[in-house]
């Protein structure tokens, strides 16, 4: 099979699969080249396949896989490759965990926005009812 691994910034990974295990919301599964098309909406976990007779690894934030035919497509807003999974878990806990941060720090920021307009057209209407 053909697998395409994609992140928004980069191609992280591009050839031949012989198998493929990712993990959706029902369990774990399994891809092999004579399986039926289909789409699954994946949840953060480890993927792995096996190319060239080696199996790697990569842990992806939630994402989506579709395999149609010959090929298989992941994308993950989120992605690291590894073959160590414990220095893989590590790299993770670094990287996801900081972007969590980030992502509050957003929300909180558009929150507050949110508030301020909101507050405004409250202002707004009252002077109007003046």
């Amino acid at each position: 099979m053909k697998l395409k691994i994609l992140i928004p910034v980069e191609i992280l990974f591009e050839g031949e699969a012989e198998k493929i295990i990712a993990e959706a919301e029902n369990g774990s599964f399994c891809i092999e080249p004579r399986h039926i098309d289909f789409v699954a909406a994946l949840v953060p976990g480890i993927l792995s396949y096996v190319a060239d007779g080696k199996e790697e690894f990569v842990a992806v934030d939630e994402g989506v896989l579709v395999k149609k035919g010959p090929e298989v497509y992941v994308s993950a807003m989120n992605a690291l490759k590894g073959t160590d999974l414990g220095r893989l878990e590590e790299e993770v806990r670094k990287q996801f965990l900081s972007l969590d941060d980030r992502q509050k720090a957003a929300r909180s920021a558009v929150a507050r926005l949110e508030a301020g307009l909101v507050r405004r057209f409250i202002e707004i209407g009252e002077r109007g009812h003046e």
